[in-house]
């Protein structure tokens, strides 16, 4: 039995071993396949898509209009129609014509009224079918929409080049986040390997009597808190790493490796061309095509002023009978009607000047936002550059103190171990060094984001 159970563990293990995919991604394939993934960029094709239905209605305005037609129509009681009675009117003026005398020889006089008559006119069964053709010749807001499909496009593919630069940012910040706590998880490896090291120096020291058993504890001390630290990034990492997955919509069952490392002449590549165009700005791209829009709202809504012109014609088939019979030998009759409607705009309550009024301003508070948006970017763009700048110069200063805090370690373990210093100044110095290294990785963190958000201030990323 416990073979059995032994076998179907391992199989178990093999099945989602193999369900696993394993990716190992550069910083680019990360951002591609987050990209390619992302719901945002999904759902910001989708509007794509739906804009283009969108034309296709626009563009179908444009085209002739055809429909078909067909009705059986039964009526249990035909309905009496009241008409006057110009019978007997008819038949008076025939006698008073002829001069006809009644039975008492007098000449026949028509009365003044000659009531109605009410009598069924119609067929207990009825049935017509037949084609509307219609064909709009000129409408000047179709023909503006038919002109702004371009630009309608063009404002949705604005949308998503803006996701997904945002996308790409998020993507490398947390990419990077995870490249610098891994680099630090190895400067807290070498940490517990120099203090292990030193445990164990330690306990020789200790055996040849010149060291206490307190000194060998505070060394324990020591390395627990450095696994301890360990642990915690590790976890840090670990939470990273899934946050990296949902960001790039990958399934947290599969693994996700990181090939790129960082290194300080990755931060200084490309920084040297500070030069920079509004054109180069996703958004700026975005505001310019909702400008353009803008402008064919206002063209849309002058153009409503004219008039429209449409043709448009019929052809039926109807028969009338009394008994259901239509697919028999009686008569079809034929009705068709061809003609053609000018509708001209006469009065609307200053509608259509409100409509145009209304655009014009919408097209003044794009051109503020464009403005504003402009100076928005040069302070980016200035904030950036400062940032970079610093942080350059910052990580430069940290990596001489990690240096000059190893070798001060080193001097102090080495003095220790030829019975010149005490512990107590290797604690120090090991303390010095921790916070020299995490000063270092921050320093090297803020230095990559940075630059990122240098780069996406310039419009070069």
């Amino acid at each position: 039995m416990k073979t059995g159970i032994f076998t179907a563990t391992l199989l178990l293990i093999a099945t989602i071993a193999t369900s696993q995919t394993v990716n190992e991604f550069t910083v680019q394939q990360a951002v591609d396949y987050a990209q390619k993934n992302s719901i945002q960029v999904r759902n910001a094709l989708v509007d794509l898509n739906i804009q283009k239905q969108t034309n296709r209605e626009v563009t179908a305005s444009a085209f002739p209009q055809i429909s078909g037609s067909a009705a059986v129509n039964y009526f249990p009681n035909v309905a009496v129609q009241s008409f006057p009675n110009f019978i007997a009117q008819a038949t008076y003026g025939v006698l008073q014509n002829e001069g006809v005398k009644d039975g008492s020889g007098n000449p026949i006089v028509s009365p003044s009224d000659f009531g109605v008559v009410q009598a069924q006119f119609g067929t207990k069964y009825t049935a017509n079918g037949g084609i509307d053709i219609s064909q709009l010749l000129f409408d000047g807001q179709v023909f503006v929409g038919l002109q702004a499909r371009k630009a309608t496009l063009n404002f949705y593919e604005r949308q998503i080049d803006v996701t997904e630069e945002m996308i790409k940012v998020n993507v490398q910040k947390i990419y990077y986040q995870l490249v610098v706590g891994r680099q630090q998880l190895t400067s807290i490896d070498a940490n517990i390997v120099r203090f292990q090291k030193l445990l164990d120096d330690t306990k020789e020291i200790f055996k040849q009597g010149f060291a206490e058993r307190l000194d060998i504890d505070k060394v324990n001390v020591q390395l627990n808190n450095l696994k301890t630290e360990k642990i915690k990034l590790q976890n840090q990492l670990d939470a990273g790493n899934a946050g990296l997955k949902f960001l790039l919509n990958m399934p947290q069952k599969d693994k996700l490796l990181l090939k790129d490392s960082l290194t300080e002449d990755m931060l200084k590549e490309n920084i040297l061309d500070q030069n920079y165009d509004y054109k180069n700005r996703k958004e700026f791209q975005l505001a310019e095509a909702g400008k353009q829009l803008n402008e064919y709202n206002i063209k849309r809504y002058k153009l409503s002023y004219l008039p429209t012109l449409a043709a448009y014609g019929n052809y039926y088939k109807n028969a009338q009978r009394n008994k259901f019979d239509f697919f028999g030998k009686g008569p079809w009759f034929t009705s068709s009607l061809v003609g053609v409607k000018l509708s001209v705009p006469i009065f609307d309550g200053f509608a259509k000047a409100a409509r145009v009024s209304k655009a014009k301003l919408e097209l003044e508070k794009t051109n503020n936002n464009i403005e504003q948006l402009k100076a928005s970017i040069d302070n980016d763009v200035e904030q950036a550059k400062t940032r970079i700048t610093s942080s350059i110069l910052t990580v430069d200063n940290q990596r001489q103190n990690m240096q000059l805090a190893e070798q001060v370690y080193n001097s102090t373990k080495l003095k220790y171990e030829q019975g010149l210093g005490s512990n107590q100044e290797i604690y120090t110095a090991q303390a010095e060094l921790k916070v020299a290294q995490n000063n270092y990785y921050s320093a090297l963190y803020d230095a990559i984001i940075a630059k990122i958000d240098f780069q996406k201030a310039t419009g070069t990323l």
